[in-house]
């Protein structure tokens, strides 16, 4: 489904680049002049060119050479070239209307096709309309498939607009006859052959450059009582001159007696209009579709990055004010409590239990376990490692480890969560403690980690979670989402009072408030979440202390952390939507961590990938300057954050060089892993445990 809606995306822009991207006047390639008899006679000629008059014999074709048509005399063919314009076209027409004339409109296809009412105006109007190409693109420098390309989509967008093809064509960058060029008279030839009548111009007002109502009328009055085919604009910019200037130029040639006619009228050719198939007029309407959908599709995806870069810039920005109120206020309350201590009352010290449930984590286990023995904490800790079925020798080396404190129960597998809470059952003490079989404690870990327990409203506490695995590029990448993304968030979270997850990796619990809850729910693959997120609505304050280390094994390659992180993404869309409630409720949790969670890490990363798409779509199709200008802004602005955050936590910021290169891989695979679980929660599947190779980082 990401695939479909990603590849939808890029061709709606493709279409969207391709029909816009050359729109506007330019300057084409030049090239020489050249001559030839035919050129001659064309450049002395008509601005209506019948290339090679079809019902002449081959022979008497090449004896003949080219035939122009001019406008009888006092006849005038007002022609209007690039639009329609949704502002500039239905202005031109009511002064059409006003003066009783009739025009030529050689309309930009991708323009009919956005604008297919105004195309339906023109023909119901008595007016003509021509083909200008679909891009607007130079015919003499494009190869022949191109050529038929810009004018078959042309002739479908006026199908489907107007029912109707056309036989007028006007290449672009083609203005009277005596500019035409060797490589333009091969055009003209081919357009002859496609059954075209090319269609230049006696007068060029140049109105394109707006040199003032005046010049563009004296350019358009043609001599002496001759007829003429006059070129105008009706699109590709400011065109208030060109509309007062025909309004003034009409009413000058109704003075002199001139007609103002259709090109086809003008010569006694018939209609210019021949009726579309079915087949070509479905067709059209599907492109008419396509068209208007890619636009809509472009301007909604520009909103949507404006919006993403808003939203991810001012999160930085506040998240990493709070981290540092947040590092200011803790590090003022050590001081006071340093302060503040009676001598004769000691710091708060309870006794632990420590649980570790493990499945299959026979390369780390031993380590883990000595990591909670080998501690400074001088109060008793018990160590209870719950094995939940494990197939590997889990149990066994946890249980030949012989030391103090440490009991071993096995169980049938039944999950992490029923583990945690077979545990707890046999905890002997007031405090609890969770633990990972892959994360290991340093000596004062768990002395920090139970202090902010002293408060009795504290029912939860999070410890700092580190990747102790960061060799590598994906172990850095995760190094640097640990510290920038959960540890700094955290610290805002705990700020503002609203801790969605405390870890499984490292957690403090007071008993009473596990049991105020039920234990650890099954309901979630997200148990730390669903539990975290119970407390917190029980009426418990949970808080993080960055002091308190953990260190863990991170996946060793994208397909373990592909399981990780579906498994999370998942279980916190699980936790999030059984404790919607909360919302409602009193209290900052809900609205904030909720919030936080539905608007930052679910609706922004399903926007991901189609706003990388616009990223490439802007550097590819448009001026690539101002999109490199703020995806480098960006990026230096992470940067920054990242240095903070890493300073915050102690760690060194060599590790940043890292982090661009994060947006090109690690990033995508986060977007993937909240669709995928998007995709999974709509459709109602329920997700097996996802289990991880685990390679004893710390064995």
């Amino acid at each position: 489904m990401a695939l479909v809606a990603t590849v939808l995306t890029a061709s709606s822009l493709l279409l969207h680049g391709y029909a816009h991207g050359e729109l506007g006047e330019h300057e084409p390639v030049p090239e020489p002049y050249g001559y030839s008899p035919e050129l001659d006679r064309v450049r002395s000629g008509g601005p209506v060119v019948d290339a090679a008059p079809q019902k002449a014999t081959e022979q008497e074709a090449a004896d003949r050479g080219p035939r122009s048509l001019s406008m009888p005399v006092r006849t005038v063919a007002l022609t209007f070239d690039d639009g329609p314009d949704p502002e500039w076209t239905p202005k031109l027409l009511d002064v059409l209307e006003r003066h009783g004339a009739k025009a030529t409109f050689f309309a930009v296809g991708a323009r009919v096709a956005e604008y297919p009412d105004l195309a339906r105006r023109i023909v119901d109007e008595g007016h003509e309309l021509g083909n200008h190409t679909y891009a607007h693109v130079d015919l003499s420098a494009v190869p022949a498939w191109r050529r038929q390309l810009e004018l078959s989509l042309t002739q479908h967008a006026i199908a489907g607009a107007t029912g109707m093809h056309t036989r007028l064509v006007r290449p672009p960058y083609h203005a009277t006859p005596s500019a035409v060029s060797a490589r333009q008279w091969e055009t003209m030839l081919a357009l002859d052959g496609d059954g075209y009548l090319v269609t230049l111009a006696d007068l060029d007002t140049m109105d394109w450059s707006r040199p003032g109502v005046a010049e563009i009328v004296r350019a358009g009055t043609p001599y002496r009582g001759r007829g003429a085919v006059v070129m105008l604009h009706d699109s590709g910019g400011d065109r208030s001159q060109t509309v007062e200037a025909v309004d003034q130029l009409l009413a000058k040639l109704d003075r002199h007696g001139y007609r103002a006619t259709t090109l086809a009228d003008g010569l006694g050719l018939g209609s210019a209009h021949v009726p579309a198939d079915d087949s070509s007029r479905v067709l059209g309407r599907l492109l008419l579709l396509a068209q208007r959908g890619s636009s809509l599709a472009v301007d909604t995806l520009a909103w949507v990055m404006v919006a993403a870069g808003v939203l991810t810039l001012a999160r930085l920005l506040v998240f990493v004010v709070l981290a540092r109120s947040h590092a200011r206020r803790a590090a003022g309350a050590r001081d006071r409590r340093r302060r503040g201590q009676a001598p004769d009352r000691p710091p708060y010290r309870p006794p632990v239990s420590v649980i570790v449930p493990a499945y299959n984590e026979e390369l780390g286990i031993e380590a883990t376990v000595w990591s909670l023995v080998d501690t400074e904490y001088p109060a008793p800790v018990e160590v209870i490692v719950v094995d939940d079925g494990s197939s590997d020798a889990t149990a066994e080396r946890a249980a030949a480890l012989g030391l103090p404190g440490v009991r071993v129960f096995r169980r049938p597998n039944g999950g992490k969560a029923a583990a945690l809470n077979t545990g707890i059952a046999r905890a002997s003490h007031e405090i609890v403690i969770t633990v990972d079989g892959d994360t290991v404690f340093e000596p004062a870990t768990i002395g920090h980690l139970v202090a902010p327990l002293a408060d009795p409203g504290v029912g939860a506490v999070s410890g700092n979670t580190k990747v102790g695995n960061r060799r590598g590029l994906l172990g850095r990448w995760q190094h640097l989402e640990y510290v920038i993304g959960f540890n700094l968030d955290r610290r805002a979270y705990d700020l503002l009072g609203c801790i969605p997850t405390v870890p499984g990796a490292i957690g403090a619990f007071r008993r009473a408030a596990l049991e105020s809850v039920g234990g650890l729910s099954g309901d979630t693959l997200a148990e730390d979440t669903d539990l975290t997120m119970a407390i917190s609505r029980g009426g418990w304050r949970v808080a993080y202390e960055e002091r308190a280390l953990a260190w863990t094994e991170a996946p060793t390659s994208l397909r373990q952390l592909w399981r990780q992180r579906y498994r999370w993404c998942y279980g916190t869309m699980q936790a999030m939507w059984k404790h919607r409630r909360a919302v409602v409720e009193r209290g900052p949790f809900g609205r904030r961590a909720l919030g936080f969670l539905t608007l930052f890490h679910v609706l922004l990363p399903l926007f991901g990938p189609a706003v990388d798409v616009m990223a490439v779509y802007a550097l590819l199709m448009r001026d690539p300057l101002p999109a490199a200008v703020v995806w480098a802004g960006l990026v230096a602005l992470q940067t920054l954050t990242g240095w903070y955050a890493l300073r915050l936590d102690g760690e060194r910021a060599g590790v940043l060089w890292a982090l661009p290169l994060q947006q090109f891989v690690f990033r995508q695979l986060m977007y993937l892993v909240v669709i995928q679980s998007t995709t999974t929660a709509l459709l109602g599947t329920r997700l097996p445990w996802q289990t991880i190779r685990r390679e004893g980082a710390f064995s």
